[in-house]
């Protein structure tokens, strides 16, 4: 019997979530029944090597290389029409978010940038039965590539991402099924997409709990120091409005005001480095509020800490909770929309309001009620994460 022929995009492997999750993916594929080839527009990031025996990583393609570049990098590489139109989405996406007050003006610039940059990529010539576009936005699955069938994710949590719903209409109309990781984040895709009430379906974040526990087993004490009586928090995530870190340096201060005795430690990078330093200096926590950078593994690193705290502003479904709950820690979230989707209030995480006093709350009862804490790792260490049989939900949207 032939073997069908898949192809799995996505932007690079730089750490993340939706990296890990592709990782995760790729790691639970039945190569003997189907023939992948995976195409990263860029091939870097520290997740590179984590790559499977398996899938056929395809050559970069020069255009698509583009796509996290600043337009003056882009035209110094000779893409000029490219370098034009990109501007013009800068230009287009900034403007309309100031206008609009936006948080994150971000997602229209993606979104305009593959727009309007659209008849100056490539299509690709190999034929697929199957093409799955794991980040969005979707036009390259969507116009670029030859398939019988288009399947695109959903990673975020649609009612808090700002976009040009048209356009936005527009690129999901060309797929045939649509997948989000979470309840959650298809209920709130639907809200905007009716009409795709049909094609959208549920696959979660492929998690092995056994391989987790293996990763974490790396030693961190010289970064997270334990000290008797002193409570080590962590956090994991991009340095983004999204993941609330300006809140959680807000909350760390009123604990230490309080007297409480913590570090809280936090593991990632992005674009708001620079804005959360000049914070962590002028909140004078600079010896208590620790940023450690980009890591490969966070595992260790969760495993070290006592409490795991998430203080989103919103998400789809946050890798990262599910792999502190594996890990046995007690956890405090914020009560973003998705939030019910990752855990149960009280039983295996704290769920907290949506501000600084409300992550105060949520930390304090841990701290000082050693049966709550006691109560949430036994519900955790009991319970079973692990969903590696979600992959045959992706084999049933292939074949049907």
């Amino acid at each position: 019997m032939m073997k069908k022929k898949l192809l799995i995009t996505s932007f690079d492997l730089a750490i993340g979530g939706v990296e890990r999750s592709l990782i995760g993916l790729l790691k639970q594929i039945d190569y003997n029944k189907y023939d992948v080839d995976l195409m990263l527009f860029k091939h870097e990031g520290e997740f590179l090597s984590f790559i499977p025996n398996g899938p056929k990583l395809l050559p970069e393609i020069p255009e698509y290389t583009t796509f996290r570049m600043s337009v003056a990098q882009i035209a110094k590489e000779g893409h000029y029409p490219i370098a034009i139109t990109r501007a013009m989405a800068k230009y287009l996406g900034s403007f309309q978010g100031k206008v609009k007050k936006m948080d994150e003006p971000g997602y229209l610039v993606i979104q305009y940038g593959w727009e309007i940059t659209n008849p100056f990529l490539p299509k690709l010539h190999k034929e697929y039965d199957v093409a799955i576009g794991f980040l969005w936005p979707h036009h390259f699955i969507g116009e670029k590539v030859n398939a019988k069938k288009r399947i695109g994710w959903i990673h975020t949590d649609y009612s808090n991402i700002p976009l040009n719903q048209k356009l936005e209409k527009k690129m999901w109309g060309k797929l045939d099924k649509i997948v989000a990781v979470s309840e959650e984040c298809s209920n709130t895709f639907l809200k905007l997409y009716p009409d795709f009430k049909s094609k959208t379906t549920v696959i979660e974040n492929i998690l092995s709990p056994e391989f987790i526990r293996k990763q974490a087993n790396e030693d961190v004490s010289n970064e997270i120091i334990k000290v008797p009586g002193r409570t080590n928090l962590l956090t994991v995530g991009r340095f983004s409005h999204a993941k609330g870190l300006d809140r959680a340096i807000e909350a760390c201060k009123e604990l230490v005001n309080e007297g409480f005795d913590i570090h809280w430690y936090v593991v990632g990078y992005g674009p708001l480095e620079k804005d959360l330093k000049i914070l962590i200096e002028k909140n004078k926590l600079k010896d208590r509020f620790f940023l450690l950078g980009k890591k490969t593994n966070p595992y260790p690193y969760i495993k070290a800490c006592d409490i795991y705290v998430q203080p989103s502003r919103y998400e789809g479904k946050a890798v990262t909770i599910r792999e502190a709950q594996i890990l046995g820690k007690p956890v405090v979230i914020t009560n973003f929309p998705t939030a019910k989707s990752q855990a149960c209030d009280g039983v295996d995480a704290i769920i907290t309001p949506q501000n600084c006093s409300g992550i105060v709350t949520g930390i304090k009862r841990l701290i000082e009620d050693q049966g709550i804490r006691e109560n949430l790792i036994s519900n955790v260490r009991s319970r079973n994460y692990g969903n590696e049989t979600e992959i045959e939900k992706l084999y049933e949207l292939i074949e049907s």
